[in-house]
């Protein structure tokens, strides 16, 4: 059956829809109870398709006070606020807060599986839906009237059937890669112990007297619209990567006076200093950026293994030592001065070449597994789009 032959029928006419409530939170009363009730935040921490628990619990009392209703098992939950988007089924039957816009299918038409493949597939356009000045939200009125496509009820299992098998892939592929990240934490504590207690009694140096440490711009160059080279500033820099595919570009000019004294070269360390602090990136390619409100790690014949270097600065060892500061409000920050005292235990040279060997080891299969996901991923998108277009 072609797409062109699936009726579409308005949300309305093939589910009930049911808006949340919170109970006054004041009273206590209403909370502690054995009555599932659900968060946008909770189906943000998901790993998969169900929700089969939630950390808060209401009373009876505490549902009888407020719009809050029960939805039984197999509903679709939808956050139409704050944010708009995050979808999941639920395995126990469970109220909701009012942040979300949920679903009971009518199991003569629709099936929730299909449903909820089709409301994560088309999160860009329901997004897109929303109003409001202070935070955007999707309205009962307006969510009824989405249409959906509706194939038979066999076409819709197998559908969902497939998609949740290639999820299900991916989720192997990221499951590998975070067993990968663990190795690596396992072979420096094999090697070297836990630096925070540094039982095996290594030297303490400063890293600012083995390495040049140093910093971009405190700057704000004007941004060029179109050609320029990147700066790089802490939203770049994340889980260890470089990312530039948000990067606001700077003039040649400006380039070259701010690499004078912070010019970044492969080998390098690069790290953020305000914000999301602690995610060192060590610096592979040749280098075509300039670099704000980031640290930079220079590394001569004499400096430790820069692959040491960077474990000690993203393990619990950099929020421990950094956390002795207790810097930063609302955002955190460490300082130059913080980085060129910061104390680095050093096992010998010889251990040291050693963890970096294996290391590069793990980093091989890491970077094999990586160009496995992102094929999974590009598959994946393909399957969402093509499976309510009937080309499955």
């Amino acid at each position: 059956m072609s797409n062109a032959q699936w009726k579409r029928v308005r949300l309305d006419e093939c589910t009930q829809i049911v808006s949340g409530a919170t109970p006054d939170t004041s009273d206590s009363g209403f909370w502690g109870g054995d009555i599932c009730w659900a968060t946008p935040k909770d189906l943000s921490e998901l790993d998969g398709a169900f929700i089969t628990d939630t950390p808060r619990k209401i009373t009876q009392a505490g549902l009888d006070s407020c719009a809050a209703t029960i939805l039984p098992p197999m509903s679709v939950l939808f956050s139409s606020r704050a944010p708009i988007g995050h979808v999941a089924i639920n395995k126990a039957p469970m109220a909701t807060n009012q942040g979300f816009k949920s679903f009971v299918p009518d199991p003569k038409q629709l099936t929730p599986e299909f449903l909820y493949w089709w409301l994560r597939t088309n999160r860009s356009y329901l997004e897109s839906l929303g109003n409001g000045a202070t935070f955007k939200e999707v309205s009962k009125a307006v969510v009824a009237r989405i249409e959906i496509p509706l194939p038979p009820l066999a076409e819709q299992r197998r559908i969902a059937e497939v998609l949740d098998r290639a999820e299900a892939l991916r989720a192997k592929r990221r499951a590998a890669l975070a067993h990968l990240d663990t190795l690596t934490q396992s072979l420096f504590l094999d090697l070297f112990g836990d630096p925070v207690a540094n039982r095996k009694a290594f030297p303490i140096s400063r890293m600012g007297d083995v390495c040049d440490v140093r910093d971009g711009t405190h700057d704000s160059p004007k941004y060029v619209a179109e050609g320029g080279y990147p700066l790089v500033t802490s939203k770049n820099l994340s889980g260890g990567f470089l990312d530039l595919s948000d990067v606001n570009r700077i003039s040649e000019a400006d380039y070259v006076q701010i690499n004078k004294r912070s010019k970044v070269d492969r080998g390098d360390i690069i790290m953020p200093m305000i914000g999301t602090i602690g995610s060192p990136v060590l610096v592979e390619d040749e280098p075509r950026f300039a670099i704000k409100n980031v640290a930079l790690i220079k590394f001569t014949d004499g400096s430790p293994s820069p692959i040491v270097v960077r474990h000690l600065l993203s393990c619990h060892y950099f929020d421990h030592i950094v956390g002795q500061k207790n810097r930063g409000g609302t955002q955190k920050f460490v300082s130059l001065g913080d980085l060129r005292a910061f104390p680095l235990p050093l096992a010998p040279l010889p251990l040291q070449r050693e963890f970096a060997r294996r290391v590069a080891a793990v980093e091989k299969l890491k970077a094999a597994q990586r160009v496995a996901l992102a094929e999974l991923d590009a598959l994946f998108t393909s399957l969402q789009h093509r499976a309510f277009r009937a080309e499955l």
